[in-house]
Formats: C-alpha cells, structure tokens, sequence
C-alpha cells in the first residue's frame, strides 16, 4: 500500500454544530426526488451567464457542520476499526457483466455517439431491481492523480432507495448505498455495497441517512455526496470504513453487535455542509437544491462543481458553479473554509433546465473552462443530450440517423472524469437499463458540431 499520510489530518475538536436527529443528519430528508431534463435533443441551452454580484454567489454559501471527533473515533474502536477500501474490494462477491454480455435492452442505453469505448452492467438482481436506482459516479481517478487508491484502481457508484415503489420494503426506506467497484482488471470488475450511516448517541450507535446521491465525489480521503432532496452536502472519511458483524434487517446496535440492514460494511458521516440561507427550494430562486456534484482537476486549486437541481418543466433558469478544495495539510479532502464558511468561487446560469450531470474542464492552454451539461428529455424512451457550454454558447454531438442532438447515454446521470487515462465516466439509471460506461473526453469533443 502506498503511502497515506498526505490523506490524514488532526480533525479539530470542537463541538458538533449540526445535530444529529433521529435516524440522519438534521440537514437531511427522508424521501428523494429525481432530477430530469425537459430537453428535447434539439433546442440549445445557449451560452452560460456569469454570476458576479455579491447577492448571487452569497446565496450559494456554505456552513460546515463537523461531527465530533470524539463520537467518531467511540464507534471506530467499537465496531473494530477501519477496514479501508482494500478490506471492502476483498470481499467484493458480485461481477459486472461485460459489454458483450450486456442484453440488448443495455447496450441500446449507451450513447450513439460518441461511442463508449468500454462499457459494464450490473448483476442481474441489481440489474433488474427497481427499488434502488444508480444515481452518482467517481473514481480513484478523482481521489488521486495517480488513478489509484493503493493498490487498486476504483469505481464508486452510488444508489438511492426508491421509497415510492410499492414493493420496496417498510424497512430500506430512506437507505442509500454505494457499490465499492475493484476495476484493477478492465476485463474482471467485482464489487460489494456499503452502506451511508450516521453516528449518534455519542459514537454508541448509528442510524441510516437519507440521501438521493446524486451527486459524489471522492478527493484524497474524502467523499461528499448530496443529501436528501439536494439540501446540502454529507462528507465521509474514506479511513472509517467498518464492519457490521451482525447479519439482519436492523441499522444500528443490536444484541451482539451492529446491524446494517444485511449489508458487510458501512460508512459514516463525519460531517455536513448546509446553506444558512434557509431551506433549499424556498424563497423564489434563493437557495439552491443541489443536484449533481463533480471534480475539476484544471482549476487552481482543485475544486468541487455542483449544479442545481430543477424541474424539467421549469421556466427559471438553472445554476451551476464550484467551491475550492482547502490545500492545508489538516484538511485533506474538504472545502477551503473561512471560519468555518465555505464560499462560492465562480457562478453561472444557463438555460437549460432538469441538469442530469455537470462537469468543468479547462483545456491545456484556455483561459477558462469549459463545462459539459448533460440533459435528460422527460421521455425514458429517448437518448440525453450532452452539451460542451461556454460563456459564448453551446454545442452538442449531432446524430447520423435522425440529425438530432440527442445522441448522449439514456436516462444519464452524473458525470466523473478521470485525468490520468481522459475519459468520462458515466452510468444510466433514469428510467434507463443499468450501465457503467466510459467515453475519451477527446471523443466527446470531436464528436461535436
């Protein structure tokens, strides 16, 4: 295992400013909304707006909430200690099929150009469920710009439970979970699922937490991933990975142990960001509902991209926009803060609406980056469109069949890209077949008008 110690840093001991309620973090929700676009795969976005005024980019302003280091380190020793990625990947007993072995209905999800140059499906009972759906996606790609953690290169995908499906179990409500995928092989990719947990009662328990997870990013020992209905933002420490030794339907402590719904391992919350403004959603555009989250390597320093999350039929105007990553050694993975705030470094508008994924990209050279917005149209039926947006407009890959725009991956969802080897990774979930694929980010670019 390589060295971690730039990954590890002294977690100040002050008190906890968000209060854990019940079964979550208080900043988070029980039921979750799905994001979609009402793009048609014709019409243009147009060019991105920039936000410069005090009174837009404050309204993007984050608190950050950190769980005392005490409560984390009680349930560390107690549940017997962080078991890390690799004692995840060990026990990793599910397969993804690859692309040949995909059905036909999985295959046609995948983009129409440009094509995906390598492309997974889930197992079949993950496949086939409509109880969870795949929401997120990030990589070790992301985490470090070696590609790896260790000795593995890694897939994170995260799932949210579907709680308004009539047969899902009373019991999985508001659970969300993440498919800890080994990619070490292209050709053999296992995974295992972990489940999001938060501490309470002091480190002595813990409960499920909500949250839709559409969007994730994991950066250096950090993972941060949206919270239920997109109202703020949870944050795990990839270093307090434990293990549940008690196999039921229970989350929490029980006699004998820790239960995790009949999951292996789970991860909890070491803390939260939330807006101070009020609750997302409320007062006309003022605070954001965050949808999907991505890393931009180009930027200095790296950054986390975040967009909001709206109606397909809405008639306001989206946002998308990023908050730098902290370069202090005992911060590894958070936001730069400024007594414990974290502000808004570049805002934009764009006309699009329903963002199904954002990514920010500047190439070698440019002065500024430019950002792919994929949209979803409100049919199942048809492929998304993936638009490369600048200040000065919009273009997107054009179909040989039907001329249209309409061209990307169906029923797409968050978009993750991995520096050392240039592709785009993706998933498809939206009343979609379940696919991981990839596209060179230089394919996507030639592709376009």
């Amino acid at each position: 295992m390589k060295h971690r110690g730039r990954h590890r840093r002294r977690r100040r001991g002050q008190a906890l400013r968000a209060t854990l309620a019940g079964t979550a973090l208080a900043l988070t929700a029980a039921a979750t909304l799905i994001s979609t676009s009402q793009a048609t795969g014709s019409g243009t976005p147009g060019g991105l707006t920039p936000l410069t005024s005090a009174a837009a980019t404050g309204k993007l302003r984050l608190h950050e909430n950190p769980v005392a280091r005490d409560t984390l380190d009680t349930l560390t020793k107690d549940m017997g200690g962080n078991v890390g990625v690799d004692g995840v990947l060990r026990d990793a007993d599910r397969s993804m099929r690859d692309e040949a072995d995909c059905a036909t209905g999985e295959r046609a999800a995948l983009p129409v150009e440009p094509t995906a140059t390598r492309a997974y499906c889930w197992e079949s009972g993950d496949a086939k469920t409509r109880q969870w759906q795949p929401r997120s996606v990030t990589t070790s790609g992301d985490a470090d710009d070696d590609g790896q953690w260790g000795r593995h290169r890694v897939i994170l995908a995260g799932w949210t439970h579907r709680d308004d499906q009539a047969a899902a179990p009373t019991r999985d409500e508001g659970l969300a979970r993440i498919a800890f995928v080994d990619a070490t092989d292209p050709h053999a990719l296992t995974y295992d699922w972990v489940l999001l947990v938060a501490p309470r009662d002091g480190g002595k328990d813990f409960a499920a937490v909500p949250s839709d997870l559409g969007g994730m990013v994991w950066y250096q020992d950090k993972l941060i991933v949206t919270s239920a209905h997109g109202a703020g933002l949870l944050v795990f420490d990839m270093h307090r990975i434990l293990k549940a030794d008690v196999n039921s339907g229970a989350v929490g402590r029980v006699s004998g142990g820790y239960s995790a719904d009949g999951y292996r391992y789970v991860l909890p919350a070491i803390g939260s960001y939330d807006v101070p403004d009020g609750a997302c959603g409320t007062g006309g555009r003022a605070v954001p509902c965050f949808g999907s989250l991505s890393l931009d390597r180009t930027s200095t320093p790296d950054s986390l991209v975040a967009t909001e999350r709206s109606r397909p039929d809405g008639a306001e105007r989206a946002r998308v926009w990023r908050y730098s990553y902290s370069t202090a050694a005992y911060r590894t993975g958070l936001l730069a803060d400024s007594q414990g705030y974290v502000d808004a470094v570049e805002a934009y508008e764009t006309k699009g609406t329903g963002l199904s994924g954002a990514l920010s990209h500047r190439p070698t050279g440019a002065r500024k980056a430019d950002w792919y917005v994929g949209h979803t149209p409100d049919s199942g039926t048809r492929h998304d469109t993936l638009w490369r947006q600048t200040e000065h407009g919009a273009k997107a890959a054009t179909c040989t069949a039907d001329r249209s725009h309409a061209c990307w991956g169906q029923g797409g969802e968050s978009l993750s890209y991995w520096q050392e080897t240039g592709e785009l990774w993706t998933l498809t979930g939206a009343g979609a077949e379940r696919v991981l694929y990839a596209v060179p980010l230089p394919s996507v670019d030639s592709s376009l008008d």
